[in-house]
């Protein structure tokens, strides 16, 4: 079966009334950066409310589908053939080779769902329902038609020409990516900021990203492994601007002046700082983290209060209220799992503490931080001048 077109079901989007445009308009350009690198050449174009990826020529089926199941705002692609608007006994043929090509079992149970936009067709949508589903039963006696439950909806669209398609492809769901502003992503090398990143973009948000990276105690390969899950990521969330903070001196003072049970929350907290040092520059509207309740010692809730202290902008934690194995599911399905597993390790496991607090005080926290007041506004500023920008 030979396809022409994809029909592209939305969701959400379709009840936003006045400003449903803006967010078909940010659908469409999504489609479009999807399939730039994708063999072929497309029109992606809105028709009377739709949202149409028309097929110019040769292209890659497969490949274009697996595009488009990534674009956040489609819940559902639907392959269509498009014919040239006939009278009822050519379009009956059109119908039945169709059914024959994209059913060849014939055991099933079916529902014609004509839709007649053209208004110049000499038939209306029921007369043609009953022509068509005539046909298809005298072509295939072994199908049989079901109008409350059927195998297959049949879907006959007549415009300016005839659009035929039964199959509908489940696509992610969410809304289009740059509807909803953007924010920081605090990506690390493991499984969970990554799938953290997903889920804020699969609601609308563009995201940048800010790794955390400390030479000569993380390798060149452990910056490469984030930067390959930032590519990953921005096949579902476009494109990221990741910024590479240099870290090390700033550990290394946290170290050296601060009690080492309180490591790992001062270090986040100054994390936090920079992150949102980049935020703000750069107009996004929060910052995103991977943390779930209880998972490690820096993410119970009273280490989740102490890193918020820091901050103005919103901390968005989407897998807040996640197991590992839900976190998992969720990167294996985004393929993000096997990359994150790669054994190079992160600042973060590095200097970790070997019987870290697990309920901080903040004012202690405080107290400890002014150990490094004359040495680390000038660490701070040296962090954020030499970052590296990466875009991915």
């Amino acid at each position: 079966m030979t396809f022409h077109s994809f029909l592209i079901k939305y969701g959400e989007i379709g009840i936003k009334g006045k400003n449903r445009y803006l967010f078909e308009d940010a659908l469409v350009r999504q489609i479009r950066y999807a399939l730039k690198n994708v063999e072929g050449e497309f029109l992606v174009h809105k028709c009377h409310g739709r949202v149409y990826v028309d097929c110019e020529g040769a292209y890659d089926y497969e490949e274009t589908v697996e595009s488009l199941k990534k674009v956040f705002g489609i819940v559902g692609i639907c392959p269509v053939v498009r014919k040239s608007v006939k009278e009822i006994g050519e379009l009956k043929k059109d119908v039945i080779s169709y059914m024959g090509e994209m059913y060849p079992e014939g055991n099933l149970t079916f529902k014609v769902e004509a839709r007649r936009a053209n208004k110049r067709y000499p038939m209306n949508s029921m007369e043609i329902n009953c022509e068509l589903g005539e046909a298809v039963l005298d072509a295939y006696p072994r199908m049989k038609v079901d109008v409350h439950l059927p195998d297959v909806r049949l879907n006959v669209e007549i415009r300016e020409e005839v659009y035929i398609y039964s199959e509908i492809i489940p696509g992610p769901g969410g809304m289009p990516v740059g509807t909803n502003g953007s924010a920081m992503l605090l990506l690390s090398g493991g499984i969970d900021s990554p799938v953290a990143g997903y889920m804020i973009a699969k609601r609308g948000v563009e995201l940048e990203a800010v790794y955390f990276h400390a030479p000569p105690y993380t390798s060149e390969r452990a910056k490469e492994k984030v930067v390959d899950l930032a590519r990953l990521v921005s096949v579902y969330a476009g494109p990221i601007k990741l910024h590479v903070v240099n870290f090390t001196d700033i550990q290394l003072a946290i170290y050296e002046k601060c009690p080492h049970d309180e490591l790992t929350i001062i270090m986040r907290r100054y994390m936090m700082r920079i992150a949102e040092y980049f935020a703000r520059k750069d107009g996004c509207l929060g910052l995103i983290t991977g943390e779930s309740i209880g998972q490690v010692a820096s993410q119970t809730m009273q280490s989740l209060a102490a890193t918020n202290a820091v901050c103005t902008l919103p901390v968005y934690r989407p897998l807040i209220g996640f197991d590992k194995r839900e976190i998992v599911e969720i990167s294996e399905k985004i393929d993000t799992y096997e990359t994150s597993i790669q054994p190079y390790e992160d600042c973060c496991t590095i200097f970790v503490a070997k019987h870290p607090v697990t309920k901080p005080n903040v004012e202690r926290i405080e107290k400890s931080e002014q150990n490094l007041t004359e040495v680390i506004d000038s660490l701070m500023k040296m962090a954020i001048e030499t970052a590296e920008i990466i875009r991915i």
